[in-house]
């Protein structure tokens, strides 16, 4: 039984890669640019800190978030 599960999980990933790969080349990521990158490191680390339960100020919220993205968070807390 544990052979079939093994085989099971073995495929299973080997689809999953198959699968993942055939999506890349359909739809090519885009490069980042500098500035995208440097928001999207500043955004995962703000997440990784309300993840963790710790508190985010909210002038680094306003600074990272687009203005709308901002008031959706507002709404959302309300």
């Amino acid at each position: 039984m544990s052979e079939w599960n093994d085989g099971l999980k073995q495929s299973s990933s080997y689809f999953r890669k198959l699968l993942q790969e055939r999506i890349d080349k359909a739809n090519p990521r885009c490069e980042l640019t500098a500035e995208e990158a440097k928001r999207l490191t500043k955004l995962e680390a703000i997440a990784d800190k309300l993840k963790r339960g710790e508190n985010v100020q909210n002038r680094q919220l306003q600074t990272w978030l687009s203005e709308e993205e901002y008031e959706q968070l507002e709404y959302e807390w309300q």
